[in-house]
């Protein structure tokens, strides 16, 4: 189990990649919201069967209470990465798909500043050294297509879908800490996912059916389309959940960041986009900074 979390994230890099995709063949012919909400409209179900299932072949006597702290932490957990997709819908718009992944990476970086300052995390030197050297392998996957039609704007969306990534993130790992009265840290992984998919679930819905049922139309013609980006973002956010209630933040996302590696092959296969030689550099520093936060 020591390592376990190391699985849980794989797996969430992997099915956010595929989410990635399918989010940006979505978004050409449904708007921002839409997209946003197709991760959840499957997910809120999905999210039930699954906490279902888990007491079903793993009960526990331990009753679970929700603190208003909790609460606090899942309306601002769940705001932040509605925020977060948004943005990265619009960046997809500004860049190519791998840019567009890359720039958002920043999260790692900003994870782990806003939890060593505000929220009393500590990381090893290695775990920093790994994280800095994620954010730099980054950069130069981002420098493989040498910034064609870079403008500020992109930087500032990239940056503001990571800063808002990042807030999700920490305020999820604060959520799961508040479940203390369950025994395992996947129990309490799966109600802070429920609690979040369906604070956002809900509040999608009643937004777009007071001020945008044409988006919601726009979803039901492409349902099967919808239904995947709910299923890879709903595995993606239970890896994730269930990584971070076990470790530091910014030690899974480092390590998340193996993501981009399945970014830009579906980026080269899938959307037949071209991968520049800076990339392979990139993703060499991509494993070796995964590498280093494991070992720290």
């Amino acid at each position: 189990m020591a390592f376990s979390w190391i699985l849980f994230t794989f797996m969430a890099a992997f099915m956010q990649a595929w989410r990635n995709a399918f989010q940006k063949q979505l978004s050409t012919t449904v708007d921002v919201w839409g997209v946003t909400l197709a991760r959840l409209i499957f997910g809120l179900p999905l999210a039930i069967i699954y906490i279902y299932s888990l007491y079903h072949f793993s009960p526990t006597k331990a009753v679970v209470h929700f603190s208003p702290k909790y609460w606090f932490y899942i309306v601002i957990a769940g705001s932040s990465q509605i925020m977060a997709t948004a943005l990265m819908v619009q960046l997809f718009k500004q860049k190519n798909y791998a840019i567009g992944v890359g720039l958002a990476k920043s999260e790692a970086i900003l994870a782990a500043i806003i939890g060593v300052v505000f929220l009393s995390d500590h990381l090893s030197l290695y775990a920093w050294f790994g994280v800095i050297l994620g954010g730099f392998a980054v950069f130069l996957l981002s420098r493989g297509h040498q910034f064609t039609g870079f403008s500020p704007k992109t930087l500032v969306i990239g940056i503001g879908s990571g800063l808002c990534f990042a807030i999700t993130s920490l305020l999820v790992r604060e959520a799961s800490l508040e479940l203390t009265m369950l025994p395992t840290n996947i129990h309490r992984a799966s109600w802070v996912l429920l609690s979040v998919i369906s604070f956002q679930c809900i509040s999608m819905l009643i937004y777009l059916g007071l001020f945008s049922r044409q988006t919601l139309v726009a979803m039901w013609q492409r349902l099967g389309l919808t239904f995947k980006v709910s299923f890879c973002s709903f595995m993606a956010s239970l890896g994730w959940f269930t990584a971070m209630s076990m470790i530091s933040v910014p030690i899974v996302k480092t390590l998340g960041q193996i993501e981009i590696l399945f970014s830009l092959l579906i980026s080269a296969y899938f959307f037949k986009e071209k991968l520049a030689k800076a990339e392979h550099w990139g993703l060499a520093l991509v494993v070796i900074a995964a590498i280093l936060v494991i070992w720290a």
